[in-house]
């Protein structure tokens, strides 16, 4: 296989996620896949074996859920990537689509139960955030809103319970918990005050069962807690293994599935609630992306590794579903790096090439967020640039999540310069160590890695040869103008305030305060409909770079924050190759 056929390979190869089952007719289940060239929402009838492509949307579709009874598939309708529009269903076995009588805007979340209601979130420029119940035959209802973010989290199974997620307190980034009746009634607030999120996962899968699963932050990482609304009952479950924590119930409402994240791997244990016990459940080393326990007491899971192309396994020994077609080639297995930073230590992960031992011309890959991490899972994209030849580092900077609260948190403020403090001590010892060349080094990332780079460009001139921004943010100010309402919120909570409270803040963390100061030629990929990231505002980081006579490329892309569609995917990638070769000197 050619070189470029086999990079282009790896993107697409037919992929699926976990599928997600009905809970009163678990044959019954959706998934998402890329099998058709674009990520579009599949149903599966697993007593026959029988899937259906139930969406066929020219930019692909990002949101999709079934309900509990296995009646009906619901997903987000969306313009060209947008995110704006509103929710359709459509029967299982297939049938006219009904968009649901709702006016249009952002989603923030979807619960569904099996008497057919349905709790949706929408945020709307200047309305704020609005939590409705819809029954079938009657006109949506209000329940709950306000200004501040809120979501759907969940709803019990009979419908007689709603939680949300909101942000009443002003913080978006540690968020609170409040159960409703579908008439708007509270049932019971979880609130550990300020730092300390509370996140709702699910209700238990029986009938009547009040109690919760949710997360809490009381001992400085994300560990599970079952809470009845209702009686106010609290029972924190504490596992002595490092690494952050979530969970899934049952189906029987007796155990727990925990899941373990630890510097980019993941862990599966059994909780069994009666006695507390611990039970390991033994999964390769890598990453899973998502796990579900099943009726008969198995354990389906999304696992990938850096060396290994994704898969859906059961820890009953079998691949549940694929898609058929050619599979991914495979890539390098991921090394560890920990380096001490100006605020700790620093874990990082590093691929390079197979053969010759450096230096090698490296890019730092950074991910976006900022809430999030780098992990040891298959990416097309890492894969490709070591083909190339090419090192990728990979940092966890402060902001990044599975590394405990207190890393996450450390990210306020002076946002992007304190990321950067910390790519800039791991670019130190990459080339310390002979495996980054420091004449040749790529800054990249795409969404808050996007930004970092252009930020990183303009404040750290003399450290990079060349930089790839995709969907970045160029000005804090702008973006904030433009964004969406939830991510009005979280600048608010990230930067301290809005941009009338923090005027000097927003300037001094955005790019196009710096962008005099970039020495490096610029490749910029951005969407046109992004509602995150909007194009204003990187046009006019774009015509500052043009004024100055700077060497830029744009690549604009008619899709929103990214493309679902494969065939764009592999033309992106393909400008950012074509670019760092007429930038980089490689080997090949």
């Amino acid at each position: 296989m050619k070189a470029e056929e086999r990079w282009q390979a790896r993107f697409r190869a037919p992929r699926v996620t976990l599928p997600v089952w009905a809970r009163h007719a678990p044959a019954r289940a959706v998934y998402r896949s890329n099998a058709s060239g674009a990520w579009e929402i599949y149903t599966w009838d697993r007593s026959t074996g029988i899937t259906r492509q139930a969406t066929a949307r020219p930019k692909g579709t990002s949101h999709g859920t079934i309900d509990p009874t296995g009646q009906w598939i619901w997903w987000f309708s969306d313009t060209a990537g947008d995110e704006w529009g509103g929710w359709t269903r459509q029967p299982f076995t297939g049938g006219p689509s009904e968009p649901i009588d709702l006016e249009p805007g952002f989603p923030t979340g979807i619960a569904l139960s099996t008497a057919g209601e349905a709790a949706i979130g929408m945020a709307r420029p200047g309305e704020g955030f609005k939590i409705y119940v819809i029954r079938p035959g009657e006109p949506a209802r209000v329940i709950y809103e306000h200004t501040e973010a809120a979501s759907v989290a969940a709803m019990s199974l009979n419908g007689s319970l709603i939680a949300i997620s909101h942000s009443e307190h002003g913080d978006s980034r540690h968020p609170a918990l409040r159960v409703l009746r579908p008439n708007g009634a509270t049932v019971g607030d979880l609130h550990d005050g300020p730092g300390k999120g509370v996140l709702g996962l699910r209700f238990a899968p029986l009938p009547g069962d009040r109690r919760m699963l949710t997360l809490h932050e009381r001992r400085g990482r994300r560990e599970p807690l079952v809470w009845d609304p209702e009686s106010g009952d609290q029972r924190e479950i504490w596992l002595p293994d490092s690494g952050e924590i979530t969970a899934d119930w049952y189906d029987d409402g007796r155990a727990l599935l925990l899941v373990r994240a630890k510097r980019g791997r993941t862990h599966l244990h059994r909780y069994d609630l009666a006695g507390g016990r611990l039970f390991p459940i033994d999964t390769q080393h890598g990453m899973i992306d998502s796990a579900a326990p099943r009726p008969d007491g198995s354990v389906e899971y999304s696992w990938s590794s850096g060396a290994h192309p994704p898969v859906i396994r059961s820890t009953n020994g079998h691949v549940v579903i694929n898609h058929g077609g050619p599979t991914s080639p495979p890539s390098v297995p991921v090394e560890d790096v920990d380096v001490e930073g100006p605020g700790g230590r620093i874990h990082a992960l590093v691929s390079r090439p197979a053969r010759g031992s450096g230096p090698f011309p490296t890019v730092f890959l950074l991910h976006g967020g900022p809430t999030s991490q780098d992990d040891d899972s298959f990416l097309p994209q890492v894969a490709t640039w070591v083909d190339l030849g090419f090192a990728v580092v990979r940092v966890n900077y402060r902001g990044s999540t599975g590394y405990g609260s207190a890393w996450r948190d450390a990210l306020s403020g002076e946002v992007g310069h304190i990321e950067l403090a910390d790519v800039a001590a791991v670019r130190e010892t990459m080339i310390d160590r002979g495996v980054a060349d420091p004449d040749r080094l790529v800054l990249s990332g795409a969404s808050w890695g996007g930004y970092l780079t252009l930020l990183g460009l303009g404040t750290q001139p003399k450290s990079w040869a060349a930089g790839i921004a995709t969907a970045p943010i160029a000005d804090h100010l702008s973006t904030y103008r433009e964004e969406t309402e939830s991510l009005r919120a979280y600048h608010r909570a990230l930067l301290g305030g809005s941009p009338d409270e923090q005027p000097e803040r927003y300037a001094n963390c955005s790019p196009i305060a710096y962008v005099d100061q970039v020495e490096a030629p610029v490749l910029i990929l951005a969407g046109k409909n992004d509602p995150r990231c909007p194009i204003g505002q990187v046009e006019t980081y774009v015509s500052r770079l043009a004024e100055r006579g700077h060497e830029h490329e744009v690549y604009r892309y008619d899709a929103g924050h990214g493309s679902l569609v494969v065939s764009e995917r592999i033309a992106q990638m393909s400008a950012q190759l074509d670019f760092a070769r007429k930038h980089i000197k490689t080997e090949g």
